[in-house]
């Protein structure tokens, strides 16, 4: 939830109504029926005027009586696009510690489900964006701001804000600027506040002008302040814009730029190409004239502070970006934005870093986090931002080579943190999509795998499929064994888990082939192992023998006592099933002495037992009564630490 506006005025009757219908029976209760979805306050209102602050203030004031938690979504992006429910729902889920599914509106009504929660749903572009995030029942309370109506929405409450009444603006500018010039002229604050259309946002841009002039009177800023057609809020926004120090205008103007409208002095200096302490001088400038608010969430390496775009700004920062700066000049702040975004994320990554490997002194002071706790929070924070980023990177068309590398080092920080993120599957596919415009065959292949596996993953299986054989496509023509063999793999997983079993083998052997062309006596191994537990399966048994000595072979020319030691039990095992019980209990004694060379105690008592079985089939009972108790002496060392 953002922080209470740091000045509210005014809107005590708008609060009262609003009060009132969260206590007002709904349509359900008075025809007898149980709530099907919780009560939904809208307020309703021009960018501007104060739709944002009213919802908070509310959401403050309830929160007593929804002890399960306030939670906060804008439903439109920081280029003004509606964002879909299923994004809303997703970014809800993770703010409530839970990872979205295929499906995370259902997952967020399942969540909110009879919890006394306050939901506030900020510049809604339609009911379709609300109603599927609206939880069952009537524990919950949602408060939804937009410019209008929300059809759709059943039983929705309604309050349509309007300009601040002439005292509740004049407070506004006294409490910005001091009582002293708006007593000394009241009229003129009265007429400010009539040019400004009671807007709270206009008023505020004014009050900033005023602060940042001690000697000039409100009645100056009447004058100031253009009489033209155009609304209020442009009006105002136009003339301070207009009057700021070139550099400080341009950055205001770059800040449309900011990915997910989050900013903070690293990614300010970055668009502007200017020192650390001029961007943090300037936010605050920014903040003090409503342009930007305070975010609860932490700012990038040092930085304390991070800024949220005004929604009623960014519109208006998109128009003067288009007619004061070059497209050439636009796409360089970019790119300077992107290359110092890529350094942030790799300092994430680093942190999360064994002990001795952490990289934190390559990286320059500034961008250092604290540790690997305040990188992950920042990473588990900033992901929106960090993905909207690699989405305007990869539209600009002009900087793949830093969309790719953003793309890549935010999947190695998530991967470094272990968050299990959903946004993995769309930062591959933005990887694909620049693979494919700009024809890198080996890059291809690798986004490919990696969509295919996070398919796999879901259980989406012949989507996987699907991708594994347009890698192995791609991987031939970039002549790119590794990923060509993970593919091959991939698609006999692919097959097994469609029960094809069939077809499983014979990816898996075309993998083994390809591995063992290449040397590659782990992957050999392995491929050999799933082999045999696949003619195991299947009652060929003299195949899985076969499969299982070729897979202890590869462990032993790797010197790999474990796992060699665990295939040749597994060798034991098909002997004993074929009836070779002698040639099973020698192989078992073999795999035993391997098992003490790697001291693996659990290795060891489940070759004793399995020497044990064959015993018995063999009619030493005695033999086998004693390999039981010497594996009963063995202690596994995960019981030892129990006890």
């Amino acid at each position: 939830m953002p922080p209470d506006p740091e000045r509210f005025v005014g809107r005590e009757r708008e609060l009262r109504e609003l009060r009132a219908d969260i206590d007002t029976p709904s349509l359900d209760a008075l025809r007898g029926r149980p709530a099907a979805t919780c009560r939904v306050l809208l307020i309703a209102g021009r960018p501007g005027a104060g739709r944002t602050a009213l919802a908070l203030r509310l959401a403050r004031e309830q929160a007593a009586r929804h002890p399960d938690g306030l939670l906060y979504a804008a439903l439109t992006d920081a280029q003004g696009e509606p964002r879909t429910s299923g994004e809303v729902a997703a970014q809800l889920l993770r703010g409530l510690g839970r990872e979205a599914d295929d499906e995370p509106e259902a997952a967020l009504r399942e969540a909110l489900r009879e919890r006394r929660v306050l939901l506030v749903l900020d510049d809604a572009a339609s009911g379709e964006q609300v109603a599927p995030l609206l939880p069952h029942g009537d524990a919950a309370l949602v408060v939804a701001t937009s410019r209008g109506p929300l059809a759709g929405v059943a039983d929705v409450r309604p309050c349509t804000l309007g300009g601040l009444q002439s005292a509740a603006c004049v407070e506004l500018l006294a409490q910005a600027i001091g009582s002293t010039r708006v007593t000394c002229d009241p009229r003129a604050a009265e007429t400010l506040a009539e040019r400004c259309g009671g807007s709270p946002a206009a008023l505020r841009l004014m009050a900033g002008w005023l602060a940042d002039r001690p000697g000039t009177s409100v009645a100056d800023a009447v004058r100031a302040l253009p009489d033209d057609d155009a609304a209020p809020l442009e009006r105002a926004f136009g003339m301070v814009a207009a009057q700021l120090p070139g550099p400080a205008a341009r950055l205001m103007r770059l800040l449309a730029l900011a990915p997910g409208a989050l900013v903070d002095a690293h990614l300010a200096s970055a668009l502007a190409g200017c020192a650390l302490q001029t961007a943090r001088d300037a936010l605050e400038d920014f903040a003090r004239y409503g342009l930007l608010r305070r975010d609860p969430g932490p700012g990038a390496g040092t930085e304390q502070a991070a800024y949220r775009i005004a929604g009623w700004a960014a519109p208006l920062l998109r128009e003067a970006l288009e007619a004061g700066e070059r497209t050439q000049e636009v796409r360089l702040a970019r790119a300077r934005m992107l290359e110092r975004t890529v350094r942030l994320v790799r300092a994430c990554a680093g942190r999360a870093a064994a002990p001795g490997e952490d990289a934190a002194d390559e990286v320059p002071p500034a961008l250092r986090f604290a540790d690997r706790e305040a990188a992950a929070a920042w990473l588990r924070r900033r992901l929106p931002e960090l993905l909207a980023a690699a989405r305007a990177a990869v539209a600009d068309g002009e900087l793949d080579t830093l969309a790719r590398r953003l793309a890549s080092a935010a999947v190695l920080a998530l991967d470094a943190h272990g968050q299990p993120a959903p946004e993995r599957y769309e930062l591959h596919g933005l990887l694909l999509e620049v693979a494919e415009r700009r024809g890198p065959d080996r890059e291809r292949a690798a986004a490919l795998v990696n969509l295919g596996d996070l398919d796999a993953a879901a259980g989406r299986t012949k989507d996987a499929v699907a991708r594994y054989r347009a890698a192995l496509d791609a991987a031939r023509a970039g002549r790119d064994a590794f990923t060509l063999g993970r593919a091959l793999e991939a698609l006999g997983d692919s097959h097994l888990e469609l029960g094809d079993r069939e077809r499983a083998a014979d990816w898996y052997g075309r993998a083994l082939a390809q591995r063992g062309e290449r040397g590659e006596l782990a992957d050999a191994a392995r491929l050999h192992s799933r082999l045999a537990l696949l003619h195991t399966d299947d009652g060929r048994r003299q195949a899985a023998l076969r499969e299982w000595r070729a897979a202890a072979a590869a462990y032993r020319r790797l010197r790999d006592h474990t796992g060699y030691a665990a295939t040749l039990a597994e060798v034991a095992r098909a002997q004993e099933a074929s009836g070779a019980a002698e040639e099973s209990l020698r192989t078992g004694q073999e795999a035993l002495r391997w098992a003490r060379q790697a001291d693996d105690a659990p290795l060891q008592r489940a070759v004793l037992l399995g020497m044990a079985r064959v015993l018995e089939r063999l009619g030493d009972t005695e033999g086998a009564r004693l390999q039981r108790e010497a594996a009963d002496g063995l202690t596994d060392p995960g019981d030892a630490s129990d006890s």
